[in-house]
């Protein structure tokens, strides 16, 4: 599997989002070439603002390896991380992040700030915009679903 095919992962549990009633963002982390962990929007449904698709993912990984640590892993989520996911990828020391839409009102990963170039002792390496117009259309069909 390559980049795209991890997106397209993730891009199913976004669908799984947007048909749940919830923001369509999901994510995938992968260790040596396996998906290891998946995660998806619940804030809604749990009435829980810590539930993005990133959170949900790590905590996923966390279970499954038994530790905190995925310094061996790389995360695919279809939506440009916030600052409270970035952080948290920064903690859990994810040393490959990809990501597809950028994310112009939150996005953490350079568009409004960059916690990964902040001077912290972890820097994850990051590539944003794989599969972006499929990534952006998704959250452009709910939102205006919504309206």
């Amino acid at each position: 599997m390559d980049k795209t095919d991890y997106m397209r992962e993730a891009l199913k549990l976004a669908q799984e989002a947007f048909d749940d009633g919830e923001v369509p963002v999901g994510a995938v982390i992968v260790k040596d070439g396996d998906i290891i962990a998946v995660g998806r929007n619940r804030r809604e449904k749990a009435k829980n603002a810590l539930l993005h698709a990133e959170i949900d993912a790590i905590n996923n990984a966390c279970t499954a390896l038994g530790g905190w640590r995925l310094w061996n892993c790389e995360i695919y989520v279809t939506l440009e991380p916030c600052p409270m996911c970035a952080g948290a990828i920064l903690n859990a020391h994810i040393p490959q992040v990809y990501f597809g839409a950028y994310d112009f009102k939150n996005g953490s990963c350079g568009t409004i700030t960059n916690l990964f170039e902040m001077p912290y002792n972890f820097k994850p390496a990051y590539e944003g915009g794989i599969l972006q117009e499929e990534c952006a259309d998704i959250l452009k069909q709910f939102f205006k679903k919504l309206r």
